[in-house]
C-alpha cells in the first residue's frame, strides 16, 4: 500500500478531527438549499434542487469506486486526500469536498439562462457549453491540488499527461454535469426522483457492501 494511502486510511472517519470552521460551511449548505426548496414550493421549479442532488449523487458514486480500487487493489485508489481535513469521510472524499460538491449543480443551474422556447435540457447547447467548462475548470482545480500535495494520484493512467486529463475530464466530472442534463430532461417528476434515488441507492449499497459485507478499508 503506497504511503498516501496510508495516509489517507490514518484518521479516516474520525470524529475528533472535525474542525470549527465546517459547521459555518455546513450552514451556507442549509442556507442555499432552504431558499431554493422555498422558491421551488412557489414556483413549482424543481430543477435547481434535483441539479444539487444529482451532482452530488455523481460524486458520491464517483468515490465509492474509487475506494473500491484501493480496497481490491490494496494498494492505491486513483485519487487520495491524505492532507489536513476538517473529516475525511473516504480515502478520496473530505468534508469540505462534500460540501462544494453539495452546492455545485445549484450553482452550474443558475448559470443558465431562462429558456423561453421551454425545449427539453438536452436540445439545450448552453447547457452543454457550461457542463464542459465547469468540468475543464474542475480538472484545473484537481490538477492545482495535485501539484500542491493534496490530491495524490498513483497510477499512471491518472495523471497530468495529454491522455490522462482527457480521462479526469470525462470520468472525473463531464459525466456529473451530464447526468444533471439527463436528470433534467425526462418529462415526468417521478422519473426524475427514480433517477436521483438510484444514484443514492446504488452508492449506499455499494458502501454497505464494501464496507459492510466485505470489511473493507475506503
Amino acid at each position: 500500500m503506497t504511503e498516501a494511502s496510508i495516509r489517507a486510511l490514518d484518521g479516516l472517519r474520525d470524529w475528533s478531527t472535525i474542525q470549527w470552521y465546517a459547521i459555518p460551511l455546513l450552514a451556507v449548505v442549509f442556507y442555499v438549499y432552504v431558499i431554493e426548496i422555498k422558491k421551488a414550493r412557489a414556483s413549482a421549479d424543481w430543477n435547481a434542487v434535483l441539479a444539487g442532488l444529482t451532482l452530488f449523487g455523481m460524486d458520491f458514486v464517483n468515490e465509492t469506486w474509487n475506494g473500491w480500487v484501493l480496497a481490491l487493489s490494496e494498494r492505491s485508489a486513483c485519487w487520495t486526500t491524505p492532507g489536513p481535513t476538517a473529516l475525511r469521510t473516504l480515502v478520496g472524499w473530505n468534508i469540505e469536498i462534500m460540501f462544494m460538491f453539495a452546492i455545485g449543480g445549484i450553482i452550474y443551474y443558475h448559470t443558465l439562462s431562462d429558456d423561453p422556447e421551454r425545449r427539453p435540457f438536452w436540445r439545450r447547447r448552453e447547457a452543454w457549453i457550461w457542463a464542459v467548462g465547469y468540468a475543464a475548470f474542475c480538472v484545473a482545480v484537481e490538477c492545482a491540488l495535485h501539484i500542491g500535495g493534496h490530491l495524490v494520484w498513483e497510477y499512471p493512467f491518472w495523471n497530468l499527461s495529454f491522455g490522462g486529463v482527457w480521462l479526469i475530464f470525462l470520468f472525473g466530472y463531464f459525466h456529473f454535469y451530464v447526468a444533471i442534463i439527463l436528470v433534467l430532461s425526462l418529462r415526468r417528476m417521478k422519473h426524475r426522483l427514480i433517477a436521483v434515488g438510484a444514484l443514492y441507492g446504488l452508492a449506499i449499497l455499494m458502501n454497505l457492501f464494501g464496507m459492510g459485507l466485505m470489511g473493507w478499508q475506503y
